[in-house]
């Protein structure tokens, strides 16, 4: 346990999580603009981003077993250096096989920083500390996509696409440095040898347990809905209102999960500030029923999730004291995460087209309602 934060570390994590998001974000940005490049790609397009997440899902435990097996700073350096090459190899624009087959390498990439980085924040921190440092690790996506607009799109417009990438190379291959010269290796207990059938129990291990599972089954209910939400709301937003609430949305999550989210995890445990979280979800979400889009009601919304946002990834090092057990709880946040964004927009977009805007809801809400319900059984199995 550490006696003292080391910040400026944590803020490299942070910078590599920032990349790993890029992963993501530089691919949506442009994505209007890939069919110039890629003219007779129909639906397989679509794979240049879902690719990412879809090896979230399929590996998204394993990941957390290997990283651990392999040892965290070699497994976060492999992946700065990894997804550096893929972005240097996907500006060049190669046929779309390659693409897609450098889009499935990246999420391997992708996958090992999003487990090792905030495994290491939270050894590299005091406990005391642990709220606020997991709370900026969770950020990492909303600022990762905000950048992008704000930055990566004008270096598109007056460099070209290929500039983008080269860009988040040169961003991956900067931490990948820094992180060498000045990340130590940590003095953690290895795990025992790997083996297929080692994987399949501990997979099955680590669902059942209310300690390492909890953070990322948590997680999958946040997931499923906040992108959708995202998505699906704008047309029941008034015009006039319309970009600064989706604009100002994330940052609010950002700001109430650094500020308030910090703040009740000194007086309350991590599970319990997600609970709060999506308890004023559902209140949020009453609100928005009687006030379709009303723009307050929305931002009330945002504040609360991100509550849940900061507090899940602060769970992980509360419930599970090893490095060990960490990693294999930010691997199933990974998995559950990536299957929460891949299957709620349609699931909620199904749900809108059956039964309209009160129907989605009321789905909303029910999902809430299950994140809640879910940790509290978590908690109770958990109880001596």
């Amino acid at each position: 346990m550490q006696d003292r934060t080391n910040f400026p570390m944590i803020f490299a994590l942070w910078g590599a999580g920032l990349g790993a998001a890029g992963q993501y974000a530089k691919i949506s940005v442009i994505f209007d603009k890939l069919e110039s490049i890629y003219p007779n790609a129909a639906s397989a397009l679509g794979f240049i981003v879902s690719l990412v997440g879809l090896v979230g899902i399929l590996f998204g435990v394993v990941a957390g077993l290997l990283v651990a097996h392999i040892r965290f700073r070699r497994a976060l350096l492999w992946a700065l250096w990894t997804g550096a090459a893929m972005s240097l190899f996907q500006s060049l624009f190669p046929p779309l096989p390659w693409m897609l087959l450098s889009r499935a390498i990246e999420g391997m990439s992708h996958l090992t920083i999003v487990v090792a980085a905030p495994t290491l924040i939270a050894q590299l921190s005091a406990r005391r500390h642990r709220g606020l440092t997991l709370s900026l690790w969770s950020t990492f996506f909303g600022v990762a996509f905000t950048l992008l607009v704000a930055l990566g799109l004008p270096l598109v417009e007056s460099q070209g696409l290929a500039s983008l990438f080269v860009a988040h190379a040169i961003w991956m291959a900067s931490f990948a440095i820094v992180l060498s010269l000045t990340l130590k290796r940590l003095e953690i207990p290895s795990p025992d040898a790997l083996s297929p059938g080692r994987i399949f129990r501990d997979h099955i291990a680590i669902y059942r347990s209310p300690l390492i599972a909890a953070p990322g089954v948590g997680w999958l209910f946040y997931t499923f809905c906040f992108l959708a939400i995202l998505t699906i709301l704008p047309p029941y937003i008034a015009p006039e209102w319309r970009a600064w609430v989706l604009g100002s949305m994330p940052l609010v999550s950002i700001a109430v999960s650094m500020t308030v989210g910090v703040a009740a995890m000194r007086v309350l445990t991590a599970v319990q500030v997600i609970q709060v979280g999506f308890l004023l979800c559902i209140l949020a979400l009453i609100w928005l029923l009687y006030v379709p889009g009303g723009p307050v009601a929305c931002l009330a919304l945002a504040a609360a999730l991100g509550l849940i946002q900061g507090a899940s990834f602060a769970a992980v090092p509360q419930l599970n004291e090893t490095a060990s057990a960490q990693a294999q709880a930010n691997g199933a946040m990974a998995q559950m995460g990536n299957l929460g964004n891949t299957l709620g927009t349609p699931a909620l977009l199904f749900v809108l087209g059956v039964a309209g805007y009160r129907g989605l809801i009321w789905a909303s809400l029910l999902v809430f309602a299950a994140g809640f319900a879910v940790h509290a059984w978590m908690a109770w199995r958990r109880r001596p």
